[in-house]
């Protein structure tokens, strides 16, 4: 999978179209990867992005609920039923769906946002806002993260 870190604001043309930034662009090169998924986040005004491997994941993992269950209907119509399948042009841009863009009410510029192996595109003023209310919410909590073992790779023990 793909790995995608740090924040980068791109300019949306008059035709909707925006550049995918380069180091996203060279992690999904990295894995094989032509195509870029977007799908709507139901709890915040942003979109989510991954690769063709994180979005086959996502699928299995609905999968792995109750068949007929309200809560997989619900999550199956959110990100399946409204992801869309996009490919650069030869500039490194992608057309964003007009949904897309009414859902996270993007309209001059957009944040991409690094997730690890996803990321997300939000309005700088929305993701500004959201990004303060999540440090204040972990600082309260005192959040913590368990570090999983690395390999010998990674300078792991």
């Amino acid at each position: 999978m793909a790995l995608f870190v740090g924040r980068h604001v791109n300019k949306i043309d008059k035709k909707g179209r925006v550049s995918v930034p380069k180091p996203f662009r060279a992690a999904l090169q990295s894995v094989g990867s032509q195509t870029l998924y977007l799908y709507p986040l139901f709890k915040v005004p942003a979109v989510e992005a991954c690769d063709e491997a994180f979005m086959s994941r996502l699928s299995a993992s609905l999968d792995d609920l109750d068949m007929f269950s309200d809560e997989q209907d619900d999550l199956a119509a959110i990100v399946l039923e409204n992801a869309h399948a996009l490919h650069f042009d030869t500039e490194g841009r992608v057309q964003l769906p007009r949904e897309i863009v009414e859902h996270a009410d993007i309209a001059s510029e957009a944040v991409f946002v690094g997730r690890g192996a996803r990321f997300q595109i939000w309005t700088p003023a929305a993701y500004e806002a959201n990004r303060a209310q999540a440090f204040e919410r972990a600082k309260a909590r005192g959040a913590t993260l368990k570090l999983r073992p690395g390999d010998d790779r990674e300078g792991g023990a």
